[in-house]
């Protein structure tokens, strides 16, 4: 791959297009799959509508939520602002709160990408709602139903989406039920698709002209916070496995890997005893907080690391 098609690739998974898209296809794709082997029309009066409209709406709700769960974002956020070991509450001045105010619409704008897009599929594809509104068209204006009940018309009807045997002028009614369906649910779709494309034009150019930063400011700010995340994840791991390994010393006599095993130990019963029991984090009373399932043992090396900090001796 040339430096700059990796420039293309690098610029498209920081704007998040590259990953819209990959959403958007997978949902596309699932959506077919979903269609031809799960729905099936029950084709009966009175549950064709709440069928039809349940693979319609209930798949984009649970997208929805998935959307707004699987984001990173949206967990960082809740621990900001809603975590009640974060310490007394805090004064949020207004720059902080306009950029919360815009990283919430980023999380959502990226939520809605997958139930919209199963939306505009579903309805392109006009199965869902050829099967929920089969039982509303309006027959009046043909011949053949003139001398059939209301009952027996609304059975009929509801059987369309399911080709049942039929004469051939109920056949003909049913093609240009099916092509009316088909013509309502595409044109459904796309005017879905349009006041989505104008909504997320309009949001980003909002965003924009709201934003309290400069184009070169949300640069900065925008790499400055993937920085952040990717030196503290690695910052966290590095101190992670050294706190972890002073505690294992503690216990065994020696670290993992080094091949000094001259002061091994064989840990107690009590030693035992006192790892069985998980300390939580900020369950303690000062401030430190346990954050290990060592037990015990994290209160010894807390008093030691208090004085100077982890001295790891092979």
């Amino acid at each position: 791959m040339g430096p700059d098609l990796n420039n293309i690739v690098s610029s498209l998974q920081r704007s998040g297009t590259l990953i819209n898209s990959l959403i958007a296809a997978l949902t596309i794709g699932g959506q077919q799959l979903f269609s031809s082997f799960t729905f099936r029309c029950p084709c009966q009066v009175g549950k064709n509508f709440y069928y039809g409209s349940a693979f319609l709406v209930i798949p984009a709700l649970i997208l929805l939520v998935a959307g707004y769960a699987l984001r990173s974002q949206t967990w960082t956020m809740s621990s900001e602002y809603c975590c009640s070991c974060a310490g007394p509450r805090r004064r949020i001045g207004l720059l902080e709160r306009r950029l919360a105010c815009l990283r919430l619409l980023s999380i959502t704008g990226r939520a809605l990408v997958a139930p919209l897009t199963w939306l505009a599929a579903t309805l392109m594809t006009g199965t869902y709602y050829e099967c929920a509104a089969s039982e509303f068209v309006s027959v009046d204006h043909y011949p053949v139903f003139d001398n059939i009940s209301g009952s027996k018309r609304e059975e009929i009807l509801a059987g369309f989406p399911c080709c049942q045997s039929a004469t051939s002028d109920l056949i003909l009614v049913r093609d240009e039920v099916a092509l009316l369906h088909r013509y309502q649910s595409q044109m459904l779709g796309w005017i879905l698709v349009t006041l989505a494309t104008i909504a997320a034009l309009v949001s980003y150019s909002l965003v924009r002209c709201c934003s309290p930063l400069t184009s070169l400011q949300h640069c900065y700010w925008t790499n400055h916070l993937c920085n952040e995340r990717e030196l503290f994840e690695q910052a966290a791991e590095q101190h992670s496995r050294l706190l972890i390994m002073q505690r294992i010393k503690k216990l065994f006599g020696f670290i993992p890997g080094n091949e000094d095993v001259r002061h091994i130990r064989i840990p107690s019963c009590q030693d035992w005893k006192d790892i069985s029991t998980p300390s939580l984090l900020c369950m303690g009373g000062d401030l430190q907080g346990h954050y290990s399932f060592l037990g015990d043992q994290v209160d010894e090396a807390n008093e030691e690391s208090k004085s100077g900090g982890i001295e790891l001796k092979p």
